[in-house]
């Protein structure tokens, strides 16, 4: 996992909580989700997903990062089902509080 796609674009992490998922914008243009499911004060994150063509640049990084910071400043928990999602958490200590 890398930072470099982040250090020389503009990108925003939003939350759509309709379709429950974190969405990674570059610009306008959605490149990656992180689909997750809230349970009280648990975000189950089960599915992230990066388009194929903006794959090995740190995108999913920046998305996760992104998602998980936002579910810290609700106060909230999360259970990484999704592979990614436990990496990073594994790769970055900072986060590991998160888990249940």
């Amino acid at each position: 996992m890398t930072t470099a796609a982040s250090e020389s674009a503009t990108y925003e992490v939003r939350d759509n909580p309709e379709m429950q998922r974190y969405e990674l914008f570059t610009g306008e243009r959605r490149i990656g989700t992180a689909d997750y499911r809230r349970r009280g004060d648990v975000v189950v994150f089960p599915h992230t997903v990066i388009e194929a063509s903006e794959r090995g640049q740190g995108w999913g990084e920046v998305l996760v990062r992104g998602a998980l910071d936002d579910v810290r400043r609700q106060g909230l928990r999360v259970v990484a089902q999704c592979w990614f999602v436990a990496e990073f958490v594994e790769l970055y200590p900072e986060y590991r509080d998160l888990l249940l």
